[in-house]
């Protein structure tokens, strides 16, 4: 690394420019010269989003930072966006972008009708308000987004975060379809939203789906609808459809509680 500490400090900006956020945070440790480099604002405004200052206009709250590398820090905690319907959150390791869409943002069937779903506050949630499914014969949830709005060249995972109310009922009767759909590609896998009371209970007793929910840190479940590898620049834009569906029969289901569906890096 003594070779580092004697190259003119603009090369090395250059360098760490082509790097990532860890390694750059890893130099940074090396020497007293290297740190005050790796802290420059040239460095860090290559490691955020290349959209980002079109991102930050529009978060709910303004964000206040003296440096480049203090808005990544920021934007790694996740801010509101778009009125407060989307989280937007950069990866810490690699800067890449990830985004949860809130419930309102979604296509619920039925969505509007209050004899099928309620909206309210829960103060668990980071939106303010959740979608909770008070009885219906059909579920589907689906949302329209944009190839534009991720990073480029990467693997990302799709996931839909929920919660089961004390009151469910019928959610374990049958599976769901989730799927990622872009052109003439698709990504499709079944689920069971309802696995309080194990496989044993459900139908088709030895039979494994193969989409399992998993509790995330916030204290919601989720559950992967799918995968998408965005490979081209972040100036193209394709259109891409997610979607969560009853595909088989008709079955009475509510105490579904809806926070959203994330978007997020995938390693």
């Amino acid at each position: 690394m003594d070779v580092f500490n004697e190259l003119p400090e603009d090369c090395i900006s250059s360098i760490l420019s082509l790097t990532s956020p860890k390694d750059t945070i890893s130099f940074s440790l090396v020497s007293s010269f290297l740190r005050l480099v790796a802290a420059s604002d040239f460095v860090w405004q290559t490691l955020l989003p290349s959209d980002c200052d079109k991102i930050i206009d529009k978060s709910v709250i303004p964000l206040n930072y003296s440096s480049k590398k203090e808005l990544f820090i920021r934007l790694c905690n996740s801010i509101l966006i778009d009125g407060g319907n989307k989280s937007f959150a950069i990866e810490k390791s690699s800067g890449k972008k990830s985004y949860i869409i809130s419930a309102e943002e979604l296509s619920l069937l039925y969505g509007e009708e209050p004899d099928h779903w309620t909206w309210k506050s829960v103060p668990e949630s980071r939106f303010s308000k959740v979608a909770e499914l008070k009885v219906i014969c059909k579920l589907v949830v689906k949302a329209k987004l944009r190839t534009s709005m991720l990073s480029a060249n990467t693997n990302y995972g799709i996931y839909f975060i929920m919660k089961i109310s004390d009151r469910a009922f019928g959610l374990s009767s049958v599976p769901v379809e989730t799927s990622v759909e872009i052109g003439n590609r698709k990504d499709v896998h079944t689920a069971t939203l309802d696995q309080r009371k194990g496989e044993k209970d459900l139908p088709n007793e030895k039979q494994r789906y193969e989409r399992v929910l998993y509790k995330r840190e916030d204290g919601w479940m989720e559950i992967e609808l799918g995968e998408l590898f965005n490979g081209g620049d972040e100036d193209e834009d394709e259109e891409f459809t997610v979607s969560l569906k009853e595909v088989k029969g008709f079955h009475v289901k509510g105490g579904l509680v809806i926070e959203g569906i994330e978007v997020r890096p995938k390693h």
